[in-house]
């Protein structure tokens, strides 16, 4: 086993991205960060890369932040762990990548954020989901004060932070946290099979779709029926949109 705290593997579309301190639960520290933020630059530079994959080694995708660093160096959190952490999120956000994540056991704390800031996620049926900041008297960082209103609501998403209570994997898909709930021994299979699936679809109506949803909570009626012409506009001119109407034609006859 590699003592490397991030695992960069993966072949052709499909770039993984696994965090490899199993015996902290995967806690991020500014060592993991600062690797994390790497790797992310190198997939998103990729013009081969479609898929971007995310998960954990051991029985936890990731327990929040290392608390041995908070102790030893509060200081060094903000532009050490937080900021490294921050510009990756931005990186695959902004990118055309999609971008899965597949989660088991606890994930907690920053776990909980990054595994939310996934365009799809896919947890084994062990998954505990807990926001868990204010067990530590902090308020929560990169990016689930973002997510999670827009995911569940303000009053359900403040019940969440404030309330303490952790969400079995069953709750989140039905909150929709989660895209699919698969049985522990089944998620690297489960997953690999996604991605693969997604490196099939078309790759500008893939793109445009993830743009536009992002876009769509920040946007008036008038102006996201405009974006959604342009792009849909934009998908006619490749090769990909023919192929598919002359395919869809063919199956009609």
């Amino acid at each position: 086993m590699s003592d490397l705290p991030l695992i960069v593997g993966g072949s052709g579309a499909i770039r993984t991205l696994r965090f490899n301190r199993p015996a902290s639960l995967n806690a991020i520290d500014s060592a993991m960060a600062s690797a994390f933020l790497q790797a992310i630059q190198d997939a998103v530079e990729d013009p081969e890369v479609r898929v971007i994959v995310l998960s954990g080694e051991g029985r936890s995708f990731m327990a929040g932040g290392d608390i041995s660093q908070f102790s030893r160096d509060p200081g060094s959190i903000p532009e050490g762990l937080i900021e490294p952490m921050n510009r990756a999120i931005l990186l695959f956000s902004n990118s055309d990548k999609l971008v899965l994540g597949s989660v088991q056991g606890p994930v907690a704390g920053a776990g909980m954020s990054l595994a939310l800031a996934c365009d799809l996620l896919v947890a084994a049926d062990n998954t505990r989901f807990s926001f868990a900041y204010t067990a530590l008297a902090v308020s929560g960082d990169l990016g689930i004060s973002w997510s999670l209103p827009r995911l569940l609501g303000l009053r359900q998403a403040l019940g969440v932070a404030l309330l303490g209570d952790s969400i079995k994997a069953d709750e989140a898909q039905r909150l929709g946290l989660v895209n699919r709930v698969v049985a522990a021994e089944q998620l690297a299979e489960h997953t690999l099979n996604l991605a693969n699936q997604l490196t099939e679809l078309p790759v500008l109506a893939s793109a445009s779709i993830k743009r536009l949803m992002q876009a769509a909570l920040q946007q008036d009626l008038g102006s996201q029926l405009a974006a959604e012409k342009q792009a849909f506009s934009q998908c006619i001119e490749q090769s990909e949109f023919h192929t598919a109407v002359a395919g869809f034609l063919a199956k009609r006859k």
